[in-house]
């Protein structure tokens, strides 16, 4: 028997688990996966960024429309909580250039092995393997390593991830028993992705190389940043940021020269360049790097010679592509629980005593530390919201 099931190990379902074995309660979590946190120490590869390290009155905003629903949850686990519950662990954090937090050893492991010590010394207990089935009469079904098991207690979270990396558990298989069970469930759709984009021979030279120091803008959307060329389209942190406006139809320009003004890149462009090839003289009098020039090429052929209208193309380069990248290849979602279908702890109204926390909510936010916050912060509030259900039930 458990008091407190928690459906789903990643940093929403395990910091669910911290609150409610914080409470007193004795804990289960299960995870399809033989291991946990798999989607959290693919993010840690690069340097895991758990949060931005600025006032929640900026932060807010990065959560578009799901802001208000998470506002409460967000103000009570803001940036400075995050970095303080990481060093509550053990684990020194950074604050980068950017405003962007790093574990000092830039990496999630040490973190998650910190976090599951201190888990396990509270009593919660980690099930991997054990596949959700739904619910019968009985309770929660699992498939696990010894056939079907079912469990019945008295508070459940969910905490099942999006539909994107599913080869890491956030496959969005919970969809169907949700919605079996009257839960309206947004559509999945890809959330800070790439382009695909069918380059030529000639761009695909420079297939692995970046593209730095350039603004991407799609619609009200805009970021400075790079992206890296690949064989089958453009990845990369500025590019994400604006992916919900492409989504929503907006087309994507590149400026290549965000440091210089219009009329500044036309006055260059316009001095003698005598014999040299447009190239030359756009690396000379630009200091247009090779990809950048290969870029212009490839969307732009041919170049117009008008120092003006060149100028105008290098502001606002139209990049053309087939899309974004498919829903599997997302770091992460937009699409799942709806806010009007749970109360605002979190605890679905069609089924009392569940309560929903991380990716699988229907909100969505630029990388950056967004992403991980709103998950931790999620995830602490729904454990909370379920102890305290627990209690009041007792």
């Amino acid at each position: 028997m458990t008091t407190a099931l928690v459906i789903g190990a990643g940093p929403a379902g395990l910091m669910a688990a911290q609150e409610l074995a914080a409470a007193g309660l004795g804990v289960t979590v299960c995870d399809a996966k033989p291991s946990v946190g798999r989607k959290f120490l693919m993010a840690g590869k690069s340097g895991l960024n758990l949060t931005k390290d600025e006032p929640i009155a900026q932060m807010l905003p990065q959560y578009s429309e799901a802001a208000g629903p998470l506002r409460a949850c967000l103000e009570a686990f803001d940036a400075q909580a995050v970095q303080d519950w990481a060093r509550g662990l053990g684990q020194d954090v950074f604050t980068g250039s950017t405003g962007r937090v790093f574990p000092r050893a830039m990496k999630a492991s040490p973190l998650l092995r910190a976090w599951l010590v201190a888990l396990n010394a509270a009593g919660v207990v980690l099930r991997p393997n054990m596949r959700w089935q739904g619910w019968d009469e009985h309770g929660a079904v699992f498939d696990g390593p010894g056939g079907r098991e079912t469990m019945a207690p008295r508070v459940t979270v969910l905490a099942l991830g999006g539909a994107s990396w599913a080869r890491l558990g956030s496959d969005g298989a919970w969809r169907d028993t949700l919605v079996a069970r009257g839960v309206p469930v947004a559509d999945f759709a890809p959330a800070n992705v790439g382009l695909q984009i069918s380059w030529s021979d000639h761009m695909l030279r420079h297939s692995g190389r970046a593209l730095k120091g350039v603004r991407f803008t799609a619609g009200p959307m805009s970021s400075r940043g790079e992206a890296v060329i690949g064989r089958t389209g453009l990845e990369g942190g500025g590019l994400y940021e604006v992916s919900r406006a492409v989504r929503l139809g907006h087309g994507v320009v590149v400026d290549l020269l965000p440091d210089l003004d219009a009329a500044e890149v036309a006055n260059r462009l316009a001095r003698p360049r005598g014999k040299a090839s447009l190239s030359t003289h756009l690396r000379k009098a630009l200091k247009l790097d090779v990809v950048k020039t290969a870029l212009m090429q490839e969307c732009a052929r041919p170049l117009p010679q008008d120092p003006a209208t060149l100028a105008g193309l290098l502001k606002a380069l139209p990049l053309l592509h087939q899309g974004l990248r498919p829903l599997d290849q997302a770091i992460s979602v937009a699409g799942g629980v709806p806010f009007d279908a749970m109360t605002p702890d979190f605890m679905l109204t069609s089924q009392p005593g569940v309560f929903c926390a991380g990716e699988m909510l229907d909100w969505e936010a630029p990388t950056g530390g967004y992403l991980i916050n709103a998950c931790l912060a999620t995830g602490r509030w729904a454990g909370r919201a379920a102890a305290a259900y627990c209690a009041d039930a007792a």
